[in-house]
């Protein structure tokens, strides 16, 4: 199998036929052996009884049903752990990307092996957004500014569904998330391991039928919490060095009312100025921490890495035997 493509629905029972058809018609024009794995997370809709008729006329399509919803990254787990093909592609099965980004990922990972993971960028110079309401945009870009930095990497867009991976990449994460931190898991994870990851122009366009899942509340407090997880010194850091700025500005505004024989040893000032500064310095203690263990944590990254290539290949060694 060349390629998988891992399309996760929840009530898309309007998004279903166009999505597999539009799929299909992209191995048709690579030429390559292809499978859809149509992963419906508790679908309240027709989504699963949609999807399954047209596994029946479709060989290539591959349905997994959930029996309540778990959340995208569920769903890509289980996609990712159904899939045969040597690349595996994800894409939304509202489409919102068009089925011929899949092409233009897979053409690249084909002829260039170094690449190991490819991301779909809609905010790099060649790609856009058309028909996204303009909240919502300033916010995604916001958000995929601070997680790039987080991340520290010089990537444009890490949120993104749009992405092809190497199979055997994929077998080398122990991946956990539920929800749409997956793509933000997995990306911390193969920058840990050392992976090459390409970004690609891609054109994100707001979907035309059904209903957005988009969550403005969850979606950032999971963005919040993984990048003060990533980089503790965005946070800690700068609160740390605000706090003694405060501090010391205060002591040098003290020494100022001395020398002028102006202090008053009744105001709480000099007892204020404590505070921030020991606060302070406690804040960057716990951004230094914080350091060292996101360091460690990558290290086990890596440890995985080595520790997952190696369980999959005595799997396949048993299965040979």
């Amino acid at each position: 199998m060349d390629l998988t493509v891992v399309g996760p629905a929840y009530n898309e029972e309007e998004n279903v036929e166009k999505a597999v058809n539009d799929i299909e018609s992209v191995f048709v024009e690579l030429g390559v052996s292809g499978e859809i794995v149509l992963v419906d997370d508790g679908s309240t809709d027709s989504t699963r009884e949609v999807a399954e008729t047209l596994a029946k006329t479709h060989p290539a399509l591959r349905v997994v049903s959930h029996p309540r919803n778990f959340g995208r990254g569920r769903a890509l787990r289980t996609g990712f752990a159904r899939a045969r093909g040597s690349i595996v592609v994800t894409i939304d099965a509202d489409l919102s990307y068009s089925a011929e980004h899949i092409g233009s990922i897979y053409r690249l990972m084909a002829s260039d092996p170094s690449v190991d993971v490819v991301l779909g960028s809609p905010y790099m110079s060649g790609g856009q957004a058309v028909g996204i309401p303009l909240s919502r945009l300033l916010m995604s870009r916001l958000g995929n500014i601070v997680l790039a930095k987080a991340l520290g990497d010089n990537l444009k867009t890490v949120t993104s569904i749009l992405r092809g991976y190497r199979k055997q990449v994929l077998d080398s994460l122990d991946l956990q998330s539920d929800g749409k931190e997956i793509h933000l898991e997995i990306l911390s994870k193969v920058l840990a391991m050392g992976y090459d990851v390409k970004e690609i122009p891609a054109t994100l366009t707001f979907r035309r039928r059904g209903r957005s899942k988009f969550k403005f509340r969850a979606t950032t407090i999971s963005h919040l919490i993984f990048s003060i997880s990533e980089r503790p010194m965005m946070i800690f850091g700068s609160l740390g060095l605000l706090l003694l700025v405060l501090g010391l500005g205060g002591g040098l505004h003290i020494i100022r009312l001395w020398r002028q024989a102006r202090l008053n040893p009744d105001r709480p000032l000099m007892t204020l100025i404590v505070i921030l500064i020991v606060t302070g310095m406690q804040v960057l203690a716990f951004g230094f921490i914080g350091t060292q263990i996101v360091s460690l944590r990558k290290e086990i990254f890596r440890i995985q890495k080595e520790n997952m290539l190696l369980k999959k290949r005595l799997e396949r060694s048993d299965r040979g035997t």
